[in-house]
This record gives structure tokens, sequence and C-alpha cells, in this order.
């Protein structure tokens, strides 16, 4: 299945893109970042994050706990049988980090990124969009444009390109009101089990916070008695995909000819530098088991053995 998949999903993208963009032309911003300088694999190379570039997550029952802090994210940093694992909180909550070297786009999978879905029997899964970036400029910084691995419901009913959300500080611990781009307003509601603040102390802003990205559709509900959060097919860290490597301290796989502009044109990026990882859905759940919010343990260079 593996390697059905493998092949197909590139394939199946660029038709897509195809299809869906017939006739767009490429515009100034959305050029595709060539010759980038590459950084070799040496035999001092790690095929896991060698460092944490930002951390800012959106409201979420972690947020504010070492699950949920600054220095809870650089535990994902290094070997993921030796790290933690951080919670990007509600949707738009997101993480960046890099490696050692650049990721080369070769055929197959490329990139594994370590989450804690459940599954098959209790299908609970907290899909993370995963987007990446050539460091183009060589400034070592993740300062150049970025491309959306596409997966699975890039193009799907119910997807929402250029979604925006704001959350609002309470400044007490107090649900978190939020508004957004398609005028629908919410909140993350704060449950007995986390009873302090769910806004991020530390972001920049400490009156409000906005995310923008792609709003996958929610997924939740319940099968029989269980809560459940429905996994997509591929493409989406933290979510239960058929084909991914769940014996091996479960990771989802991705291949970096997903990849598309803001256009939804493939970029065909031959390596990457960078990783972004953010919440996909807008789902509060219940106050027992609160926000969905994508957690992750780690990442690696899948074209690396050791």
């Amino acid at each position: 299945m593996k390697h059905l998949q493998t092949n197909l999903k590139p394939l199946a993208i660029a038709l897509i893109a195809a299809i869906a963009f017939t006739g767009c032309k490429k515009d100034a911003n959305n050029d595709v970042k060539t010759g980038a300088p590459v950084r070799e694999v040496t035999a001092g190379s790690s095929k896991f994050i060698s460092k944490v570039f930002e951390y800012l997550p959106a409201p979420g029952q972690f947020i504010n706990e070492s699950l949920g802090s600054l220095a809870g994210a650089q535990r994902i940093i290094g070997d993921v049988s030796q790290t933690g694992m951080v919670s990007l909180g509600g949707y738009g909550g997101y993480i960046v980090f890099g490696f050692d070297h650049s990721i080369t786009n070769r055929q197959g999978y490329d990139l594994a990124i370590y989450g804690n879905p459940l599954g098959p029997t209790l299908q609970w899964s907290e899909p993370g969009i995963v987007m990446v970036s050539q460091d183009t400029n060589g400034n070592g910084l993740p300062d150049d444009q970025w491309y959306e691995l596409a997966g699975s419901e890039y193009n799907a009913s119910g997807t929402i390109k250029n979604y925006e959300i704001t959350y609002t500080n309470p400044n007490a611990t107090a649900n978190v009101n939020w508004t957004d781009n398609q005028g629908n307003s919410g909140q993350v509601e704060i449950n007995r089990y986390h009873n302090h603040n769910y806004y991020p102390l530390f972001a920049p802003n400490q009156l409000s916070t906005t995310f923008k990205g792609t709003l996958l559709k929610s997924t939740w509900g319940k099968s029989g008695e269980i809560f459940v959060n429905n996994p997509f097919a591929w493409g989406y860290t933290d979510s239960w995909s058929t084909g991914d490597n769940y014996a091996d301290n479960m990771y989802n796989s991705f291949d970096i000819s997903w990849a598309v502009n803001s256009a939804g044109q493939p970029a065909n990026l031959a390596t990457i530098d960078f990783v972004k990882v953010y919440t996909g859905q807008n789902e509060k759940g219940n106050t027992m088991l609160g926000e969905i919010s994508t957690e992750v343990r780690g990442a690696a260079d899948l074209n690396i053995n050791n």
C-alpha cells in the first residue's frame, strides 16, 4: 500500500492542480525559487530536527503548561525516542523547525513527522498541515516563500483556503473568544483538567493573535459511545493515515513533490530547508477532551538511514 500511494500521490497532486487552476499564471510572488543553496549531508549529519526557529501556539488546554511552552517546543529537537512533545493549540497554532542539512526531494517519501494519533479502533487524529521552504537567500532563517504540502483534502469539499482566525486574550481563566473571516465566532473552552488562561502568555501580541492558512473540515463526532476525530486519507501529521509508519514511534510520511505555491501550482522543489506545521482544524471538541490541537513529537529526514 505504501509504495502504491507513494507513486500515485505526486501524480494526483499534479492532476488536481492542473484541473483546478487551468489558465492561472504565476505572478512575481509565486515564482518557484530555484538555485537555493544546498547544505550537503555529511558524516556528522543527523536525520532529526536540529533547531526550532519559532513556536506560536493558538489557545488551548495545554498552552502555558510544559507541553505548550517555549521550553517544551525545544524538546522536539533530536532523536524522537529521547525528546518530548509539543502542542500547537487550536486552529493555526504552529511550529517552525529545520535540520542541519537540506532535505533532498527523492523518489518516494522524504520527510517523517511524529505525532500521537490513535487508531485504527479509537480513531483519534488531530490533523496538522505541513508547509516547507527553501533557504533561497542563504541566510539560514525561515524567511523565504512557504509552500503547502497538498494532502488529500487540499481541493476537497469543505476545505477553505485563505482562512483567518483571531483569538482575543481574556486575561483570565476563562473561555477564549475567536472570530474568523467567514463571519463565524466561537470559543476555545476551558475545562477542569487544565484550569488556567489558555491564551499563550509568551505571544508577541498580548491583546489578540491572528492566524492564516488552509482550514480543513471538522471530522469530530461519536462512534457509538466513543468520541472520535476521524483522520484524513493522507498528507497530514498527527493523523492516522493508511500506509504510514505507526510501529516506529508513529509518524506520517511526506513527499516534497506534494509542495504547491499559493496558486495551487506544483512548486517543483529540489530541496527544502525549513518545515512549518500548524493545526488544520477549528474544532472545540468537548469539555472533557478539549479542543482539537495538533501535537508534534519530532521529525526526520527519511533519506538518511542512521
